[in-house]
């Protein structure tokens, strides 16, 4: 069980900020590989995701604090790029965790969301973070909030929507990174409350580990994803999408 543990951190550390989905992951490798107990559950789920958002805080934690001290207007853009998703996120929470986590949906949103990321690339960008507008911030809002659905990738989404904007990629992925913050800041705090007050049983060891692996792993990520965007396109990343979906159907239609 550690070592699946360990599996899933990385999984989580590598595909939360690549435009994969980190959510089909988490899902589709462990039905594929027959992973029952904890670490086939929303909150051991929850727990990767905390280790992604602490390699995000450090990440970009002297942009905050510059924030704070000096010009808040990054601070503006991020609470209202914010609420789409926590706005979706209260009112569809049991359906999103639920009855929408199935590798058919993960594999459907890879092939549509994978297109949409295409379309995007064809996009004319001229503006960089300093031209990001609230206009912008809510409509990168909305899409996040898109992301909400099982297969979609919010970084994937948000970035693609930045291009679409004429923003450009870098700037697009750094905005999306940083609007990740609050909403799954919000997310992890409210989903650990909720399973505390509910009584859900957490294995300590294995959460923790799980949660220091994708901490990791994201971190080398997100330094290495924000390097390759200066030079490369998401094309690579949406092709990865097709296969991914692909095997997933394929998988499907062999256990009938």
């Amino acid at each position: 069980m550690e070592i699946q543990a360990l599996l899933l951190g990385v999984i989580q550390g590598i595909t939360e900020f690549l435009p994969i989905s980190s959510t089909a992951h988490l899902i589709v490798v462990p039905s594929l590989l027959g992973w029952e107990g904890p670490v086939n559950t929303l909150s051991f789920d929850i727990a990767l995701h905390g280790g992604t958002l602490l390699a995000l805080l450090l990440y970009f934690f002297r942009d905050l604090i510059e924030s704070l001290r000096g010009d808040r207007r990054l601070i503006l853009l991020l609470l209202l790029g914010t609420l789409p998703a926590a706005v979706v996120g209260l009112l569809f929470k049991d359906l999103v965790e639920g009855p929408l986590r199935t590798p058919f949906l993960v594999a459907l949103n890879l092939v549509v969301f994978g297109f949409y990321m295409l379309f995007a690339e064809k996009a004319e960008t001229r503006r960089g973070m300093s031209g990001i507008g609230l206009k912008d911030a809510m409509v990168i809002g909305v899409s996040q909030a898109i992301a909400l659905l099982p297969g979609v990738s919010r970084s994937g989404i948000t970035i693609s929507t930045g291009l679409l904007l004429g923003i450009d990629r870098v700037s697009s992925a750094r905005f999306s990174f940083l609007l990740s913050l609050p909403a799954v800041g919000g997310a992890v705090v409210l989903d650990t409350v909720e399973g505390y007050s509910e009584g859900t049983t957490v294995d300590w060891e294995l959460f923790l580990l799980g949660a220091l692996s994708s901490f990791v792993v994201g971190l080398i990520c997100l330094r290495f994803l924000l390097w390759f965007f200066r030079g490369f396109s998401m094309k690579t990343f949406a092709y990865y999408r097709f296969v991914l979906a692909g095997i997933i159907l394929t998988v499907l239609w062999l256990r009938g």
